[in-house]
């Protein structure tokens, strides 16, 4: 019986690995399609077969970077910020990334000066941009191996001179490995509880309560990044860079 039981598992994930396998094959002829119609300049026709590759479960920077050109190209700043950011969150060191959203964000209507940081603030962003949760997770692996077995050579080795050698590459993989945990953690929360949305209406009137009859704060146009702070039903209660809040019509935007 419990034969039986590993053979059907063991069928079952190799159905699931044929079956990835053939989506990604299946998937590749489109996106390279996608790539020869934007060199040719049929934007719409590349976003319509990249977008085919998103629907099919299929996700990378690369995808998302070619869908935020192609929606530039066309004049489209709230979904080529969209995708950028999203293309950003999978590669956060892509300098060319970085880049073009910086050039999609100089074309938005909305200036905000975002609210002063301290010194400990922008040190915490910048490190914690500098990989994704997954990368801050391996980062502590390989720290914990690296300390291990500086650990181990320390403690076998007989000369004085290795000995220190070792030990400080075990303090240097202890704070290593704390900090990328750490980091790990704290990225990962950002991630869950952290909810940032881009504009994609031409211009959204900001209320001062869930209602069409509350009264305008102020008005944003596309590509302004929110922070979401919480739903109520069609709603959404927004923060903006330089701290604003409001509620904003939940249709108006889609979140990263």
């Amino acid at each position: 019986m419990g034969a039986a039981k590993r053979y059907i598992s063991c069928c079952l994930m190799a159905c699931l690995l044929l079956c990835g396998g053939l989506a990604i094959a299946q998937n590749e002829p489109l996106f390279e399609q996608g790539k020869e119609q934007y060199k040719n300049e049929n934007f719409t026709d590349a976003i319509a077969n990249w977008e085919k590759v998103l629907q099919a479960g299929e996700h990378s920077a690369a995808l998302y970077f070619n869908l935020g050109n192609a929606y530039y190209k066309l004049n489209q700043i709230g979904p080529s910020i969209y995708y950028y950011e999203k293309a950003l969150q999978l590669s956060p060191n892509d300098s060319d990334i970085k880049n073009n959203l910086s050039f999609a964000q100089n074309a938005t209507v909305d200036a905000i000066e975002p609210l002063p940081q301290t010194l400990f603030a922008k040190w915490d962003q910048q490190v914690s941009e500098l990989m994704t949760y997954e990368g801050w997770a391996w980062a502590t692996v390989l720290a914990a191996i690296f300390l291990s077995l500086s650990f181990l050579m320390y403690y076998f080795s007989g000369l004085s001179g290795r000995k220190r050698i070792y030990f400080a590459g075990f303090l240097i993989g202890t704070f290593v490995m704390f900090t990328a945990l750490i980091m790990s953690y704290r990225v990962y929360d950002r991630s869950l509880n952290d909810r940032q949305a881009i504009i994609f209406a031409e211009s959204s009137q900001i209320k001062n309560e869930p209602s069409m009859g509350g009264e305008t704060s102020f008005i944003l146009h596309e590509g302004t990044r929110v922070q979401i702070l919480e739903v109520d039903e069609d709603w959404f209660h927004i923060r903006i860079a330089d701290g604003k809040e409001g509620w904003i019509v939940a249709a108006d935007v889609k979140e990263l």
